[in-house]
């Protein structure tokens, strides 16, 4: 039988996700895309949260996280 319940762990990144894409994305989002321009300060950002190699494996540099991680994330900052 499959679990599909979030882990703890899958549960604070949505948190973190949400609250750093509501503080940092979602107040310029709008005129990002009006004007067709991406803001190169968020990839830093991104990264230094563990979002950019979310699900490469520690050995090669990244988060080491699931696949479910990274739908997680996508899905918040979507």
């Amino acid at each position: 039988m499959l679990n599909f319940d979030l882990t703890d762990d899958h549960r604070l990144l949505e948190q973190t996700v949400r609250e750093w894409a509501g503080r940092e994305i979602a107040p310029r989002i709008r005129d990002l895309d009006r004007a067709h321009r991406f803001d190169p300060a968020i990839l830093p950002q991104m990264a230094s949260l563990g979002l950019l190699g979310i699900s490469v494996p520690v050995k090669y540099g990244g988060a080491g996280m699931d696949y479910v991680s990274l739908g997680l994330a996508c899905e918040e900052l979507e």
